[in-house]
């Protein structure tokens, strides 16, 4: 034991000192001791990690871990030859910095391996930059070897928010918390500056396992803070006879993926902390938001693979990471569809009876047919981990992929769908409908979104996503399903109903949201505490005033940490208004812009407190300055019409949102709105035509309807007015303003 105990103290004390000399991020942190520590005990596991992509995740740029061609070689992209050399024992590429220009710079780290490498390159304020072109480090017949960019689809220079020098390749704020271990970002935004550290370089022991020197002090005999072995106990059984195992033992909670998910899922992050046992401690899940993921829940963006994963029928049944996953190497523990039947019997399920497919094609394999691949940085192939039935009907439908034609790209979605139908019959319904509808904001899928919000046999992910659109289609009824799920027992449901309740007058808030200033989990606490904010001390009293409070100190330290981003700064600046603190909210969306001028949602919401101010006219400039940044823009361009109308500058307000129609015809918000505001500017019959043609496209829109029976009622054409609100009930026979407007102009 005492040598062990010297041999321990000998590389806690000296490891990081030498290897601080080298890389100027390393930084050694009180509980924690490196992986090399826990190699000498726990060997095994060491050698298991090794060469893993955790291990490599992030390297100094040596002649051993660089994988790229520096060999003098050029790469052009956007009308930009970048050169990829050497100097001595440096890795240089020239290549267009931020002002365009070609400038040499010196590669600082590696960054992954396999099936991409890309390259950190600093830059002042502490700052490392991840370069927009990385090596394919696929084998040469495998299309590798080679420098390709990132979005070789579009000409990315370097005015383009996406440009490698911009706030969205920067490696401090969106990539460096799930490369390395014990990270610590410490942003400055008094200097705008970084002096970001790590524990370790990669994705060591303790970025899973928690700090381990007590344990490795101990001799092994104090625990870590996260137990896996406790939290994963019993074991999946096939037993002779049954289709799919059963697990010994239910898990008493979900530790091992809570580890997982922070980094393998699209989040935001509220806390700097060590592995815990609740994800929504530090982290902010999103659901199943549009442009993140399909209406059914399949992966679209760039979403890793929590959110699909706790859609599964797999997670429901208390399947967690490791038991696909050898948690050290990261492989999956069998190949092929060997690894299904762990726990799927092979008689039942490997067979052309359920498959329905013959020799040795890709049909056979489960995963082709229930993990089908999205391809992310260009040759990423990563599988959706929902484990969903193929659902072509969807497909034809709402125009969702499904793993059928992915093989079969010589057919049309028409084609699976009747070969489904003649396997297995009609299809039970599905999620996918509700959210497309809701989506659309078509009123009419209020109560299916509403019955979505609380069906607690629907996953919590799917059931938050509904919550998350009602919120848009605020009424009694999406209220009641808020408050229906503020007691759910799984958080993101909570968080997400919580929210609703924003919509509510300060005044009715506090009965509703009061208990959740003590929920357990920090996401929850804080988001009531935020809901909270604008009511007063008189309403709340004394206790829970000093809650509410503490719960807003806990919100404004998650916008502190990610103070180097506009989205925090302007969350700081919406609770300063919603607390009328005005100046205050001024400062905070003048600093987001000035981190990142294009980022929108801070022009409107700045362009709007100068409405509240009665400062039209400086709401004005603001977003006409963003016009001028981000031409065309449609959210800026709507806003900027809203403002002139208030101004009185009606006819340049709606030559614009003639233009935003004409520009998107497609979205029916801009129609309507063009429509309203030809009205509004006594044009009546225009406003009439242009609802007509917007019928046209959407016939069964209610809000088009409704203004069309209301403007042709206000101008006496009562046949006309008539007509559609006859169609408008027909649509919507449970609806009493449609009865209303019915009964009027009969009456008429």
């Amino acid at each position: 034991m005492r040598r062990f105990q010297k041999l321990f103290l000998t590389i806690l004390l000296f490891a990081p000192l030498w290897a601080v000399a080298d890389d100027p991020h390393l930084q050694w942190m009180g509980g924690y001791t490196g992986s090399v520590v826990c190699g000498k005990c726990h060997a095994e596991e060491f050698s298991a990690w090794r060469g893993s992509h955790h291990d490599l995740a992030m390297r100094m740029a040596t002649g051993e871990t660089v994988l790229g061609d520096f060999d003098d070689t050029r790469f052009e992209y956007a009308g930009i030859t970048s050169r990829f050399f050497r100097r001595g024992d440096n890795f240089v590429v020239e290549t267009d910095g931020p002002d365009g220009e070609l400038t040499e710079y010196d590669i600082a780290y590696t960054f992954g391996f396999d099936p991409l490498q890309q390259y950190l390159i600093g830059f002042p304020g502490g700052r490392l930059q991840t370069l927009g072109i990385a090596w394919d480090s696929r084998p040469a017949e495998q299309g590798g070897q080679r420098w390709f960019h990132l979005y070789p689809d579009e000409s990315v220079d370097h005015t383009d928010i996406l440009h490698w020098t911009r706030r969205s390749q920067n490696w401090n704020y969106q990539c460096a918390a799930c490369h390395s271990t014990g990270l610590r970002k410490n942003y400055d935004p008094a200097t705008k500056s970084y002096a970001t550290t790590y524990t370790e370089i990669d994705v060591g022991c303790e970025a899973c396992h928690g700090p381990g020197q007590a344990h490795a002090e101990s001799g092994g005999t104090t625990a870590f803070d996260i137990n896996f072995t406790a939290s994963n106990a019993g074991e999946w059984v096939l037993e002779d006879g049954a289709a799919v195992a059963a697990r010994t033992q239910a898990l008493p909670e979900r530790l091992e993926l809570n580890v997982c998910a922070p980094c393998h899922s699209r989040r935001s992050q509220i806390a700097e902390q060590s592995p815990g046992p609740e994800l929504l401690d530090a982290h902010r899940p999103a659901p199943l938001r549009n442009g993140l993921y399909h209406a059914d829940g399949q992966i679209l963006d760039e979403v890793y693979v929590w959110g699909s994963f706790v859609q599964s029928r797999m997670y429901q049944a208390g399947v967690t990471c490791s038991d696909c996953h050898e948690p050290h190497s990261l492989r999956v523990r069998a190949d092929g569809n060997a690894l299904c039947a762990n726990c799927h019997a092979p008689d039942r399920y490997d067979t052309a009876s359920h498959h329905h497919h013959g020799g040795e094609s890709a049909g056979t394999q489960c995963v082709e047919c229930h993990m089908p691949e999205s391809t992310y940085m260009v040759v990423d192939p990563r599988r959706d981990h929902s484990l969903r039935i193929p659902r072509p009907d969807l497909s034809v439908k709402l125009g969702t992929p499904n793993a059928c034609n992915k093989c079969h790209v010589d057919q049309d979605a028409q084609w699976a769908d009747e070969a489904v139908r003649r396997w297995v019959g009609a299809t039970n319904t599905h999620y996918a409908e509700t959210i497309a509808a809701g989506r659309s904001m078509d009123p009419r899928s209020l109560g299916a979104l509403s019955a979505l919000a609380v069906d607690a046999a629907q996953p919590a992910i799917v059931r938050a996503t509904a919550l998350e659109l009602l919120r848009n289609m605020p009424t009694e009824e999406s209220l009641r399903a808020a408050v229906a799920n503020l007691g759910d027992k799984d958080p993101i449901v909570r968080l997400t109903a919580v929210d609703i309740i924003s919509l509510l007058p300060a005044e009715r808030r506090g009965e509703f949201v009061f208990p959740l200033l003590d929920d357990p989990v920090l996401a929850v606490r804080m988001e009531a505490a935020r809901v909270l904010a604008p009511v007063s001390a008189d309403v709340l009293g004394p206790e829970q005033t000093l809650k509410r409070d503490q719960g807003l100190k806990e919100y404004m330290d998650a916008q502190k940490l990610n103070a180097d981003t506009p989205e925090a700064l302007a969350n700081m600046g919406n609770l300063s208004a919603s607390r009328r603190l005005f100046a205050d909210a001024e400062r905070y969306y003048l600093a987001a812009l000035d981190i990142e001028p294009m980022w929108i949602p801070a022009r409107v919401n700045l362009a709007d407190l100068y409405r509240v101010m009665q400062q039209d006219h400086n709401g004005e400039n603001v977003l006409r300055e963003g016009l001028d940044r981000v031409p065309g823009d449609p959210v800026l361009t709507e806003s900027l019409a809203m403002n002139l109308v208030r101004q009185g500058q009606n006819d340049e307000a709606v030559d614009l949102l003639r233009g935003l129609a004409a520009a998107y015809p497609d979205q029916v918000r801009a129609s309507y709105l063009h429509a309203v505001a030809l009205n509004s500017t006594g044009r009546a019959t225009e406003a009439l035509g242009v609802l007509e043609t917007a019928l046209i496209r959407f016939p069964d829109n209610p809000d088009l309807l409704v203004a069309i029976i209301t403007i042709s009622r206000d101008v006496g054409l009562n046949a006309q007015a008539l007509r559609y609100a006859q169609e408008y009930a027909r649509q919507n026979p449970g609806d009493p303003n449609a009865r209303q407007l019915l009964q009027e102009l009969e009456g008429k």
